[in-house]
């Protein structure tokens, strides 16, 4: 079996990136002769469609089942027409941890998208759902399409199905700053850009 993990790296032992559409990287695993297969996310800066540009490359490599934090409706709607599940949920660990919580049947497949539209592209939050700066009332970038359906107050987002140790856990937490970091320096580039188009 093929199994589609969302990746900040291209090892089995990076963090997994919480967002489907536009991680950095798939780590495509065969359980079969356990090889593993990892591929730069091309739609990682994709205007729109991230969701579904992503759904399709790992439809084309045979991906049977989808490991990530969040999936939105169109990347959703896209891997359930392509008859592959989706475990939602994981973040805070790591590829391997994540592979080994599935093999031993730990992880549940989602019934439905767990974030709204535009979840993790420029303009709205890479943190987990309602977690950002549009928790609930569309006041990031993205002029509040799908912002709004953030966590009701008092509620906490959903936590890893694999308990870690408080270093193991500083790291990821560590390493998904660095990567947001990263989709932020890349934003800002993008608007400079278009701001000298302008001129």
């Amino acid at each position: 079996m093929k199994i589609c993990i969302t990746s900040s790296g291209q090892s089995l032992d990076d963090t997994m990136d919480p967002r489907f559409g536009r991680c950095q990287y798939f780590i495509i695993s065969d359980t079969d002769n356990a090889q593993f297969e990892a591929i730069q996310n091309p739609a990682v800066s994709a205007g729109g469609g991230a969701g579904i540009q992503a759904a399709q490359l790992i439809a084309d490599k045979g991906a049977e089942v989808v490991l990530t934090g969040n999936v939105g409706p169109n990347a959703y709607t896209a891997l359930n027409a392509a008859g592959i599940k989706i475990v939602v949920g994981l973040t805070g660990m790591t590829v391997r941890q994540a592979l080994e919580g599935f093999k031993a049947e730990k992880h549940a497949y989602t019934a439905g998208p767990s974030v709204g539209a535009h979840y993790g592209s420029a303009g709205s939050s890479s943190t987990p759902r309602g977690m950002g700066p549009g928790m609930g009332g569309g006041r990031g970038m993205g002029g509040g399409r799908g912002m709004g359906r953030g966590m009701q107050s008092g509620a906490t987002p959903q936590q890893p199905q694999s308990q870690l140790s408080r270093d193991e856990e500083l790291k990821a937490l560590k390493e998904q700053s660095q990567n947001m970091k990263k989709d932020l320096d890349a934003i800002r580039e993008r608007i400079d850009a278009l701001t000298k188009k302008k001129k």
